[in-house]
């Protein structure tokens, strides 16, 4: 059976919006496919994530990556030495352009630094009133309400999950795991179906030792399951700029291993055909490989 790979793009800053964006559509089309295409919507405030600096594994990840290069100075200094652009407001052109392009659109966040950093530390209250942040500018720029979403940096609460279940979300994703489930946390079990990230994203895997820009494709391949979907997170400011040609080579190759993609909202749909068979598993924050701090977690069910 080919295995099926389903997009999903986050896009955390203007210049990704911008830039990223119109790059990844046009490359998209270029192969037939769609994707879930997740949005910043709010200040784009990405200069303040140098606190970050005190997270074990930083440095690692932005000596590898080259940060300056892939997301350019002029958006390291938004909201510090710069003032931080509004994504929405600067860019519903664009998109809006990505769903009249026969995508998925979705929410990502309101201002990406302030959940990531912040949101294990708010209130039910909190979390609710940011996501409606999002959800209202949503609502503005697409004249509908949003049927999924998923958190920046895969950073998930109680309280965040909660507020995903009061706005009536078909699905979301905001984990990293192996198959859909509804979670549980800390006891409490949510409502919303979770469809977690299944394969490594690829600035996990930029400049180390191990996979050298001509090893990546090949192990992509190697980690696709033909017994269930493979959810591969990209975003705009990597694969839909600096690396646009390696994206384009392992579509290529995806497209040549037989590979077909699936929509997220259409998996939805079909697990929730069957509710009964959906298991409710534990989330926990953990490290993972490749990135610095941790990220929600799907454990074993």
């Amino acid at each position: 059976m080919p295995a099926v790979v389903a997009l999903k793009i986050d896009v955390d800053t203007d210049r990704g919006t911008r830039v990223g964006v119109p790059n990844l559509l046009a490359l998209m089309r270029e192969f037939g496919i769609t994707g879930c295409f997740l949005f910043s919507l709010g200040p784009d405030n990405t200069g303040k994530a140098i606190r970050r600096v005190f997270r074990p594994g930083f440095f690692g990840k932005v000596s590898r990556t080259s940060v300056v290069e892939l997301y350019g100075v002029r958006t390291l200094l938004n909201g510090t030495l710069l003032p931080a652009p509004h994504i929405g407001r600067r860019n519903e052109g664009v998109l809006r352009q990505v769903r009249d392009f026969g995508h998925e659109v979705g929410i990502h966040c309101y201002d990406h630094f302030r959940w990531q950093d912040f949101v294990l530390g708010m209130s039910e209250e909190e979390v609710a009133a940011e996501f409606g942040r999002a959800h209202a500018e949503f609502r503005r720029i697409f004249g509908a309400s949003t049927h999924t979403a998923g958190a920046p940096g895969w950073q998930a609460s109680a309280e965040s999950r909660a507020a995903y279940d009061a706005a009536g979300l078909l699905y979301a994703s905001d984990t990293r795991g192996a198959h859909p489930f509804f979670p549980r946390i800390g006891g409490r079990v949510f409502r919303t179906l979770e469809i977690p990230t299944t394969l490594p994203t690829l600035d996990e895997l930029l400049g180390r030792p191990e996979y050298p820009d001509d090893a990546i494709v090949p192990h992509y391949l190697s980690l696709l399951r033909s017994d269930a979907w493979n959810v591969f997170t990209i975003h705009a400011e990597i694969e839909g700029m600096g690396k646009q040609n390696l994206f384009r080579e392992l579509l290529r190759a995806f497209k040549k291993a037989d590979v077909s993609f699936g929509r997220l909202n259409d998996y939805a749909h079909t697990m929730l055909s069957a509710p009964d068979g959906i298991p409710v598993v534990d989330v926990a924050l953990r490290p993972i490989d490749g990135r610095s701090g941790t990220v929600a977690t799907q454990l074993g069910d």
